[in-house]
């Protein structure tokens, strides 16, 4: 068994290209209606909300909160110092948690929170 999980969104192309190009994920399936996305064991799913056939708990747009993500990084320093060459906005400047995260936060094209995290402790 694995979890994975999936987002269901009108933003499929700028989905992609947000953890495609800050991550380096790997594209797995794309179409007009569902992109599906791999980071190391981890699959990803963007889903084109209203879909005929689709289940109705599947129909309706996330809202852009209430969930988060998290990216797991050997080095979160250098992860930040990429990602903000890039120019992509920071929400969360990085730091050290009492519970033994280093991190900073980021938002997708979604709206939902992207935590890049490493563990220190």
């Amino acid at each position: 068994m694995k979890f994975w999980t999936g987002v269901i969104t009108d933003k499929l192309a700028e989905s992609k290209s947000f953890y495609v190009n800050l991550f380096g994920c790997e594209v797995l399936f794309e179409e007009d209606w569902f992109v599906l996305l791999k980071l190391g064991p981890s699959e990803l799913g963007f889903l084109r909300p209203d879909m005929d056939g689709q289940h109705p708990l599947f129909q309706k747009a996330n809202p852009g909160y209430g969930m988060w993500i998290t990216v797991e990084v050997e080095d979160a320093a250098a992860e930040y110092d990429r990602i903000r060459k890039l120019g992509q906005p920071i929400e969360q400047e990085l730091r050290d948690e009492a519970w033994g995260d280093r991190h900073f936060v980021l938002k997708d094209p979604n709206g939902i929170g992207v935590d890049v995290v490493q563990r220190i402790a």
